[in-house]
């Protein structure tokens, strides 16, 4: 039998998703698919008459999704991530289990090897910042503007300053980038801890309790705190070697380099213990492998025919023009930028190559900027 408790656990999830299906910003975001996805896959195994009511809406509610632009904006509040945690806390044996679809580049040659949204403030090996020993790196979580005011401050102990706005990808990037600068020892947390992602509780949990055989981040309330792109020793370096400064919610530069001012910069470790006394090694750390590109040893035409794109400056358009091999015109599409016109050729299902799709996304993008900029749109070969 269905209790008060599970009605009033399946009224806010379903008011959470209704807010954020109102706004064109979630219907084109991917977090709010997956977690429609996630929903409606995981309130099957839920015997609830709330629950039956919830995934008609669901159902609904991935009908009115618009075409993905984005896969998450980091927003303050995530109305998605925000439902999600509603329906752990209620099921946690509902989760989903589903690995993260997504990773990043590492470039061992180069620090640091993780590309992201921050600002390397004490190179590695710079003699006017002693020599990139540098023991300090803010994470300002959601805050942005707080972490281009803190480099533009250059505190003498900081290395690195950046946002996150996630609870796993923004996660795994900063364990890569810590790990390999032995001279990192103190992350500083500050700024909007994301409502629904939660990276700052999640780091807090990560340096308290590490990740379970799943490396899923223990006693994290984030959406879904699951790190996919680092291994559990690599986890371990980051615990020994950094320790993690609560000060989520300041947003007071002043505060936050005084607090930086007051850590103990003689610290080598964070683990206390004899064997870590000594100066920490580098870390080695694991990466998906780098493909070389290459140009294609063979090009096929496209069956369903050939594309002339036409920035028409005057009237601030692109026409694009469909032929058939027999160069018969099949139909013209208009469109004032490249993501609408290509969306509408592929939808109707007018290039049927892979290859044929990015080469009309590329010369669709070209031809919007010629009309943004003013230059000579000149269309390339296939």
């Amino acid at each position: 039998m269905q209790t008060d408790i599970e009605t009033k656990h399946f009224e806010k999830i379903e008011a959470e998703l209704r807010e954020g299906m109102a706004l064109a910003k979630c219907r084109k975001c991917g977090c709010m698919r997956d977690t429609l996805e996630t929903l409606d896959n995981a309130l099957k195994n839920v015997e609830a008459r709330s629950a039956n009511a919830l995934e008609g809406n669901i159902v609904n509610w991935r009908t009115e999704m618009e075409p993905i632009k984005y896969a998450c904006l980091g927003c303050q509040y995530c109305f998605p991530a925000v439902a999600m945690n509603l329906l752990n806390e209620a099921y946690p044996e509902a989760a989903s289990k589903d690995a993260l679809s997504c990773s990043f580049e590492v470039k061992q040659q180069r620090w640091p090897p993780v590309a992201g949204e921050y600002k390397v403030l004490c190179e590695v090996g710079d003699p006017a910042r002693g020599n990139g020993n540098c023991p300090v790196a803010i994470s300002t979580l959601g805050s942005q503007d707080l972490a281009d005011n803190l480099a533009a401050l250059r505190p003498e102990e900081v290395c690195i300053v950046g946002k996150t706005e996630t609870e796993n990808i923004g996660i795994d990037k900063i364990i890569k980038n810590t790990i390999t600068n032995r001279a990192i020892r103190f992350l500083v947390l500050a700024g909007s801890d994301p409502m629904g992602h939660l990276p700052g509780q999640t780091l807090l949990s990560l340096s308290t309790n590490g990740v379970d055989e799943k490396m899923r981040v223990i006693g994290s309330k984030g959406k879904r705190p699951i790190l996919r792109n680092v291994t559990p020793n690599e986890v371990e370096s980051f615990r020994k070697q950094v320790q993690v400064v609560d000060m989520i919610g300041c947003e007071d530069n002043e505060t936050i380099v005084k607090r930086i001012k007051e850590l103990p910069m003689n610290l080598k470790t964070s683990c206390g213990c004899a064997d870590c006394n000594e100066e920490t090694a580098v870390a080695e750390i694991s990466d998906a492998p780098i493909i070389q590109a290459k140009e294609p040893s063979k090009i096929q035409m496209d069956k369903a025919g050939y594309f002339v794109v036409l920035p028409q400056a005057d009237k601030g358009t692109i026409l694009v023009e469909h032929y058939g091999y027999d160069d018969k015109l099949q139909q013209t599409i208009e469109g004032k930028d490249a993501r609408s016109l290509y969306w509408t050729i592929i939808e109707n299902n007018w290039v049927t190559q892979l290859s044929h799709s990015a080469y009309i996304g590329k010369e669709l993008t070209k031809a919007e900027l010629s009309l943004k900029y003013g230059f000579k749109y000149i269309q390339d070969g296939a």
